[in-house]
């Protein structure tokens, strides 16, 4: 997963940098919901958070904050982990995930102060085009263990089965 994660950042940073390169078109025009979906590949750099949140922040507040959030994050998964009960096939998925993608996006802060993010998803609707946040494979990973989190959580859970014992006979039969 983390392999997947670096080497596809760098593929976009090398392969996407540049004024004059244009975006990579994988999917458009796709009609659906009366809008035009598309997708494409077209370098971000994210000095921030989900959605840029902290983005603009200088790098004395933004950098250590974002270690230390990852930094508690991979103690808590590795220790949750550690924790599971093997009914919980959903998160012994979804915590490696969610690792795996916090991971990737940490080595990108560490290496470039910033996350390259690469995936352009949008619509177009009455000729304007409306743009997810772009995001990364790392971001896809975090995601699909997020929702494995919710199939778990929201799961009936099974109540452990009370084991029927005979009496130990007395001391005196």
């Amino acid at each position: 997963m983390l392999a997947l994660d670096l080497g596809s950042k760098e593929w976009a940073a090398t392969r996407l940098e540049g004024k004059n390169v244009e975006p990579i078109v994988i999917i458009e025009g796709i009609e659906a919901f009366g809008k035009t979906f598309a997708l494409h590949f077209d370098l971000a750099k994210n000095p921030g958070g989900a959605w840029g949140v902290l983005g603009k922040q200088p790098d004395w507040v933004r950098l250590p904050f974002f270690f230390l959030i990852s930094a508690l994050a991979v103690v808590f998964i590795v220790s949750l982990y550690r924790k599971l009960e093997p009914r919980q096939w959903a998160l012994r998925w979804a915590l490696p995930l969610v690792l795996g993608g916090a991971l990737g996006n940490l080595v990108d802060r560490i290496r470039h102060q910033h996350v390259i993010d690469f995936i352009d998803a949008f619509y177009i609707e009455a000729g304007k085009a409306t743009h997810w946040p772009t995001f990364n494979v790392a971001d896809i990973w975090i995601v699909a263990g997020v929702i494995l989190m919710g199939i778990d959580w929201f799961s009936p859970k099974a109540k452990p089965r009370k084991v029927e014992r005979e009496p130990a006979p007395a001391a005196g039969d």
